[in-house]
């Protein structure tokens, strides 16, 4: 009978992408097991698409007092028998979860009385992709190959780009404005990339419509894809852009992630040692980003697809 493992991993965008390698390390350890994610709705194309996982599923994160959703949700844990748990999410949720399976599952990361305890104080304070392949060592997965993203390819000539292109990525998460470069310094960038024959592509969705609606305006040349891109779209183009310039965002770790040369902004409101993609990736730092001017970015922008 083949062992059966569950992998959790519930978001958000950023940290699911940074799971990939994890992800991959889990699968060639367990290569006969039947792997389930259990993630959220936003994720579960992705996860579907990848070879991964045997099973997705959906958790729709039910509160503390919806009693019935819990115990639905503690049925269905229960139901797959899992032999082992790797809690790649390691937060007071997924800690809940250890509680609803009950005794008798190992389980990786950071639950009081779990089996596999990602035992070091200073967790906290690795990059993401450092304390999750400190994790799975200490749960005896040492092999932590890259993940090959291979399967990761979306049809794109619905967009009819031409070539060459450059992502841009003016958004952000709504309730941290701090973390985004102003829509006019991205449009001087998008200007400046169509003058040299780079056709300026920008992403997001509706709740960047006035960024990007002002990128557009500015640049003529810029194509928007406004709404249009799922996640895996995201990686498919990050798999041909010439380059990419965004915000501290999801959709910059998508695209980091496939490839591209990818140029991310930072300001005071989070912390590059802790997050950042990784990849082919360049960082530029600036406490309030409306005080960094284009010049540098440009700079950059030709240091990494020349340098």
């Amino acid at each position: 009978m083949k062992s059966r493992i569950l992998v959790i991993k519930l978001g958000a965008l950023g940290d699911f992408v940074q799971a990939f390698a994890p992800f991959a390390a889990i699968r060639a350890h367990h290569p006969d097991a039947e792997i389930t994610v259990l993630t959220t709705r936003p994720f579960a194309e992705m996860a579907a698409a990848s070879p991964y996982f045997d099973h997705v599923w959906i958790d729709d994160k039910p509160r503390l007092w919806q009693w019935g959703k819990l115990a639905a949700l503690r049925a269905r844990l229960r139901s797959g028998r899992f032999g082992r748990v790797y809690d790649l999410q390691t937060s007071d949720r997924s800690g809940w979860y250890f509680r609803l399976l009950g005794p008798g599952v190992e389980w990786s990361g950071i639950a009081a009385g779990c089996s596999h305890p990602h035992a070091n104080p200073g967790r906290d304070f690795l990059h993401t992709a450092e304390r999750q392949a400190e994790q799975l060592a200490m749960a005896g997965i040492a092999a932590y190959p890259p993940a090959d993203l291979a399967w990761a390819e979306a049809d794109l000539s619905r967009f009819g780009l031409p070539h060459p292109f450059a992502l841009l990525c003016p958004g952000g998460a709504p309730h941290r404005p701090a973390k985004r470069w102003p829509a006019g310094h991205f449009a001087t960038v998008a200007v400046w990339l169509a003058q040299r024959g780079i056709t300026p592509v920008v992403l997001g969705t509706d709740k960047e419509r006035a960024e990007i609606v002002a990128i557009a305006t500015a640049c003529p040349q810029a194509i928007a894809l406004t709404g249009k891109t799922g996640f895996l779209d995201i990686l498919g183009l990050g798999r041909h852009a010439m380059l990419a310039l965004g915000n501290d965002t999801g959709p910059m770790h998508l695209i980091a992630a496939a490839g591209a040369p990818a140029l991310v902004l930072f300001s005071a409101a989070s912390n590059p040692d802790l997050c950042a993609p990784r990849g082919r990736v360049g960082l530029l730092r600036q406490d309030d980003l409306a005080d960094l001017d284009p010049e540098p970015v440009k700079a950059k922008l030709v240091e990494m697809v020349t340098g």
